[in-house]
């Protein structure tokens, strides 16, 4: 009997491989995805959360221009498809802590490369008798938060409708590869695409790429909150049900395990504190473990060796941003219409490689 063929087989079904699934199956190719849903995913696990303007310095993400119109028109249309909704619009209010703060912004969201994505600044109390805002703060756009949890079961479902999804692992031992396919047990696919985060740092095939682990513990609390506008500072604030809110999150690069801690759940308590007035009631703590790269950026394209072989990983703390356009960007460099860009390119790295040989 002969094997089954696809044009692609992903392994793992995370942010990344989601995002690249959803790119094929828009374009009717025939996919085969490899995963084992784990209890310490962090991509079900994650508030989703997607800012335009992030970090102690409150700088514009980078490609905030391109990935944040992507990203909603992505989103949406996997909703439209999957008959179900997990993307939600909304603010984002980042208090001030200090008066200096609050006039360097002042002076400086009226700037064009801001344009766009900060709605306003506020001088004064907006949200006084629920978060500490005394000096005011600043309103974001284009944010808002992505159930990662019902998105990725969403497009689960929608590859098991299409014959197109089997709940296992990969074993790469039994991984035929050569230079105009790969095998695996009774499957043959043009080329197979590695999506499975920190497992790749320990695989055969990708092992040598400075893929770090960075955990990040959050916290889900019940109370009585602001529900039109996502608050963000020290931690943050995301909707996760009746009444339910996910709190996180922590980054911890050196860790001793994958679970939760009581030095995370008291850092997260200590921050929430600090920005909030409420009563709340932890009522969950979950802990997951995100790829990472020493540059910030994702890592996308084939094997330095084997052109049948790729990799897209790396999304880190933004998958939810990063996710959707790189896909495209990869789909595109397969079929030779672009080139991938050189921030983001397996290229980068490949040096390290042929050291490892």
């Amino acid at each position: 009997m002969g094997k089954n063929r696809f044009d692609c087989i992903i392994v793992g079904l995370g942010l990344a491989g989601s995002a690249l699934a959803v790119q094929f199956l828009l374009r009717k190719k025939k996919i085969l995805v490899f995963d084992q849903p784990s209890e310490n995913n962090s991509s079900t696990i994650a508030a989703g959360l997607f800012n335009p303007i992030s970090g102690k310095r409150m700088i514009k993400t980078w490609l905030a221009d391109e990935l944040f119109p992507y990203l909603k028109k992505f989103y949406q249309q996997v909703e439209n498809l999957t008959h179900s909704h997990f993307f939600y619009s909304s603010p984002i209010y980042r208090p001030f802590l200090s008066v200096v703060e609050q006039n360097e912004w002042m002076a400086g969201s009226s700037e064009n490369s801001l344009s766009g994505f900060v709605k306003k600044v506020f001088t004064s109390s907006q949200h006084g008798e629920f978060i500490y805002d005394d000096l005011g703060g600043i309103l974001l756009e284009q944010s808002g938060y992505l159930d990662t949890k019902t998105y990725i079961s969403s497009v689960r479902s929608w590859l098991i409708k299409e014959g197109s999804y089997r709940d296992e692992f990969l074993d790469f031992n039994e991984l035929n590869i050569t230079a105009s396919d790969v095998n695996y047990k009774d499957s043959c696919a043009s080329r197979i695409i590695c999506c499975d985060g920190v497992k790749s740092a320990s695989g055969k095939l990708f092992s040598w790429l400075p893929l770090l682990s960075l955990k990040g513990e959050t916290l889900c609390i019940k109370a009585k909150f602001l529900k039109d506008v996502i608050v963000n500072r020290g931690v943050y604030l995301v909707p996760n049900g009746m009444d339910q809110w996910r709190v996180g999150s922590t980054y911890q690069r050196d860790f001793n395990h994958g679970g939760i801690t009581d030095e995370g759940r008291e850092e997260l308590v200590k921050n929430l504190e600090s920005l909030v007035k409420i009563d709340y009631e932890i009522i969950g703590h979950d802990a997951g473990i995100r790829p990472v790269t020493p540059d910030r950026r994702p890592i996308l394209g084939k094997h330095p060796e084997h052109p049948t072989v790729l990799i897209f990983n790396g999304m880190g703390t933004k998958g939810v941003s990063l996710a959707p356009y790189f896909s495209e960007m990869l789909i595109h460099s397969i079929d030779n219409s672009i080139r991938i860009n050189k921030e983001v390119d397996i290229n980068r790295y490949k040096s390290l490689y042929w050291n490892s040989r």
